[in-house]
């Protein structure tokens, strides 16, 4: 035989034929996702401070129309990304939230204490310390910006220490990033949106009544929920709220119920099983679904079936993550984390407040938040200590916490009108969440052993 040992020839078999739960799909996506935005963030920066650096900025800064007839809207390429594709991140930000509300970390209030408390504490602190430096000044209006962590920067570190850190710690922190994001959702809704047309706003909040009653009456094909959604984030953008608001609303309607029960399914599977048998049977027919029609309906049925005991929540989810991880951070991160080192003065901006504020929110402030919202929690036993984490483990998550990249930068393009405020800014999210990420990983390197794990 040429191939004596057939798992010499397939070594990866084993591997990709494994059934994987929700949460180690997420955490296997995450883990790359955040080292194709580590590498899309440093091809940026090299983009930037090259020779192509002004043609790659003026790239972003051309406009893009698109419509029919009248309905037409005109954006610039860099407000296309962040308005429109970034709607799918927080569409699907919005989906993780209500699963994990539903039946994950969030789903009960012991559970959920903990990872909200640290959330809470680990946006609060890092504003305070924002403020201390740039209150009264035209800057005040970044606060927001160390509010927030990204999460696939966050699990990525903490999964190259997988095998020094309880699994909990990775499901404790993926739960405080996820309720840090919905905070960070509301913080835009609230404080970083002017000028609100009440005609397109009340329009839009009639497009979320009808996906609401689409909810309601049972519809789970995905197809008239994004028809809907997308009018409703039209409309959003035109309000003056931010458009991507949209995409957390369209999340919350998606139904988490599937047409199916389990026991229908059952008996579904049981009764096409039946026919199938008797088709594989008849001597007379095909044996083959391509030239026996009763053969791929079957086949057609219990895939439909499959379809059908699966919520549209997740398989919308399931669908979408791949794209937003690899294909719309990406782009966010090519077309906002650029910053030419050239035409800036480093010296002169790491001393600026915005820059000292950002990194001091997010560093030591992320640091002191999180900590001390964890401790507030577990001390008043409103909530408890995840199975097999101690202390150490969660100070190094806090340490983690203070990396801010994507919403970090979503936020400060929207707090400031003055672009060296920005640029400010940008050094300063750059430096701290590499600084946070180098602390968090010798932290947990050198407080946890595989005895923790």
């Amino acid at each position: 035989m040429l191939f004596p040992n057939k798992k010499l020839l397939y070594p990866l078999e084993p591997l990709f034929g494994q059934i994987l739960s929700p949460f180690e799909r997420f955490l296997r996506r995450t883990t790359a996702g955040g080292i194709v935005l580590i590498a899309t963030s440093i091809l940026t920066l090299l983009i930037a401070n090259s020779n192509w650096g002004s043609a790659f900025h003026y790239f972003w800064e051309q406009p893009l129309t698109l419509g029919v007839g009248e309905w037409t809207l005109t954006l610039t390429l860099h407000h296309w990304v962040n308005d429109g594709l970034m709607a799918l991140f927080f569409l699907l930000v919005g989906l993780e939230i209500k699963r994990e509300i539903l039946v994950g970390e969030l789903s009960s209030i012991q559970d959920a204490a903990l990872p909200i408390g640290a959330a809470i504490g680990g946006m609060a602190v890092p504003a305070l310390v924002y403020m201390a430096f740039n209150a009264g000044t035209p800057t005040a209006s970044g606060w927001g910006i160390p509010m927030a962590t990204d999460i696939a920067f966050a699990i990525g570190i903490l999964v190259l220490l997988a095998w020094r850190v309880p699994r909990s710690l990775i499901i404790f922190m993926t739960a405080l990033a996820i309720a840090d994001d919905l905070g960070a959702v509301f913080v835009i809704a609230l404080f970083y949106t002017h000028g609100i047309d009440m005609t397109a706003l009340l329009s839009a909040g009639g497009m979320l009544i009808l996906l609401v009653l689409f909810n309601r009456g049972g519809i789970r094909h995905a197809l008239p929920y994004v028809l809907v959604g997308a009018i409703m984030w039209y409309l959003t953008l035109k309000s003056g709220l931010h458009a991507t608001i949209a995409g957390i609303l369209l999340a919350l309607c998606i139904p988490a119920r599937p047409a199916f029960s389990p026991a229908q399914f059952d008996q579904r599977l049981k009764e096409l099983s039946g026919k199938f048998h008797i088709v594989v049977l008849d001597p007379n027919t095909p044996d083959t679904p391509l030239s026996n029609h009763r053969m791929a309906t079957i086949a057609e049925n219990v895939e439909l079936a499959a379809v059908a005991v699966q919520p549209p929540l997740q398989r919308m989810e399931h669908g979408l993550s791949a794209w937003v991880t690899f294909l719309v951070i990406p782009i966010f991160a090519l077309a906002n984390a650029g910053i030419d080192f050239s035409s800036i003065n480093i010296g002169r901006s790491i001393g600026e407040p915005v820059t000292l504020g950002v990194m001091a929110g997010l560093v030591i402030g992320k640091f002191v938040g999180i900590s001390l919202g964890s401790w507030l929690v577990i001390k008043s036993a409103l909530g408890r200590m995840p199975h097999g984490m101690n202390w150490r483990h969660l100070t190094g998550a806090a340490w983690l916490g203070g990396i801010g990249f994507t919403m970090s930068l979503f936020i400060g393009g929207m707090a400031f009108s003055d672009p060296q405020h920005f640029e400010d800014a940008k050094l300063g999210i750059l430096a701290s969440s590499l600084l946070a990420a180098l602390i968090g990983l010798a932290w947990l390197y050198v407080g946890s052993g595989k005895q923790d794990a």
